[in-house]
């Protein structure tokens, strides 16, 4: 039977049910059951091909349009399962996490949908688009200094003046485990999926993708996509430990994000590696996926087919999925502008 433990993250607490194997790790079961908890409150997204993309990348590409997800992005799917997954007794005390804007909208959806309150602290550069997101889904917003110790100072004195539960945005199996319904998902819609690709920020997606695509199929490649500018993931697998963020910047914001304790090993031990490409590739990419799916995607999601295009030759005659982790863009700052 699970049993309640603790983790602290950024000076708060959050309770999540203790894995299988007691290591934290959420197992295809748990992400099954995840699956089921929030099957009522996000979308089971569709799955779009492209003949010119196909073209291009000399493989069958399966874009898995999270995109079209409840609130914009895949963020819904981790964000429901967490506060789904609190007792009554914690769902009281309302909760409380720190976002770039996705993760942020995400969890005041569906901290609204249980009727309880929410917290989120946000950097006061956040998009003006994601502010909005996050606002309109009835989050109190405090707001701090662009820099993670602003975010989790910030965050440390909501948690200990509230006592909401702190859900992190990647670092909690609950969260990890509904980010893996995507690839579980993308697997049940199309049969012999052999590599799938993810962006890969702070590595919630990464990980659930890979523990997803991994159990499903044992032979799946998994890779995770990642702006050059910001490559401390893959520095952290090159180099055996988490590395910190460069602290440069790029036009995927939503991928600024260090590994974590969890996401870390797991990233390590399930995917196969990650890929790194540079800012214009990613706008390119972006600008393919709107020219040719006619979807509206993030330079987050636009990262995993950049990706795939920069590295073809190692996906030639492969059966890809590729996660499309977000659409929210603010329309009147386009890269292509």
């Amino acid at each position: 039977m699970p049993r309640a433990m603790q983790s602290v993250w950024a000076g708060g607490t959050y309770n999540f049910e203790a894995m299988n194997s007691g290591d934290r790790v959420p197992s295809i079961e748990q992400i099954r059951r995840a699956a089921e908890r929030i099957g009522p409150y996000v979308h089971r997204t569709p799955v779009l091909t492209s003949n010119v993309i196909n073209e291009l990348a000399g493989a069958e590409v399966f874009f898995k349009c999270e995109n079209l997800q409840r609130a914009g992005a895949f963020k819904a799917r981790g964000a429901t399962n967490a506060v789904f997954s609190l007792t009554d007794d914690e769902a009281l005390r309302g909760v409380a996490t720190q976002s770039s804007g996705n993760h942020g909208a995400a969890l005041a959806r569906a901290a609204g949908l249980r009727g309880i309150p929410v917290t989120v602290v946000m950097p006061g550069n956040a998009l003006a688009i994601k502010k909005r997101a996050v606002a309109g889904h009835g989050a109190r917003i405090v707001y701090c200094e662009p820099t993670p110790q602003a975010r989790d100072e910030a965050l440390a004195e909501v948690a200990a003046r509230t006592k909401a539960v702190v859900i992190h945005p990647f670092d909690d199996p609950r969260v990890i485990a509904g980010q893996g319904t995507a690839a579980l998902e993308l697997f049940e819609q199309v049969g012999d999926i052999d590599t799938v690709i993810a962006p890969v920020g702070g590595g919630g997606l990464l990980s659930g993708t890979a523990l997803a695509a991994r159990s499903l199929r044992p032979d799946a490649r998994v890779f995770g996509a990642e702006p050059r500018n910001v490559d401390d993931a893959w520095q952290s697998l090159k180099t055996g430990r988490i590395m910190p963020s460069t602290g440069k910047a790029s036009i995927a914001d939503g991928l600024l994000s260090t590994l974590g304790k969890l996401t870390f090993p797991i990233i390590r031990d399930h995917a196969t590696g990650i890929i790194t490409v540079g800012e214009e590739s990613i706008v390119g990419a972006m600008r393919l996926v709107w020219e040719h799916l006619k979807l509206i995607i993030e330079p987050s999601a636009a990262v995993a087919v950049a990706a795939l295009l920069a590295r073809h030759d190692e996906f030639q005659g492969r059966r890809v999925g590729i996660i499309l982790s977000g659409g929210n863009v603010d329309p009147d700052k386009l890269p292509w502008a």
